[in-house]
């Protein structure tokens, strides 16, 4: 499968323009290939207890179980300002269940594995 990662940025971008980001005035946008060819996004929604904000890449797994699941085949994640940014340890345990090993992540670093941003991640199969 192509991955027009310009394109996946493009809606990153504009996806977090969208933000709810009140109090941290900090902005995030995330957009993701999925595996039938459909891409999901998601975007920060802040709370004024901190402990119930939601992130983009909560957003975006939301929107891709909502629209019929699949697979996250490649994903990528911007700040307000338009720049590349990696998901936290959180998110990357929540991208890893809905992708796998193979699931590619834009970092600032250039393209990653998320077998590489999340070594020896724990998932559907150590329940077995």
């Amino acid at each position: 499968m192509v991955i027009d990662w310009e394109a996946l940025k493009a809606e990153a971008d504009a996806v977090a323009a969208r933000a709810y980001a009140p109090y941290s005035n900090y902005q995030v946008g995330a957009a993701a290939l999925v595996d039938d060819g459909r891409v999901v996004v998601g975007c920060n929604v802040e709370n004024a207890g901190y402990g119930v904000t939601l992130c983009a890449e909560c957003g975006l797994v939301s929107t891709l179980i909502a629209t019929g699941g699949g697979r996250l085949v490649a994903f990528t994640c911007v700040n307000g300002r338009g720049e590349i940014i990696t998901p936290c340890g959180r998110c990357r345990q929540l991208l890893f269940e809905h992708g796998g090993h193979e699931l590619v992540l834009q970092t600032p670093d250039g393209l990653r594995t998320m077998d590489e941003m999340l070594p020896q991640a724990f998932g559907p199969g150590d329940l077995a």
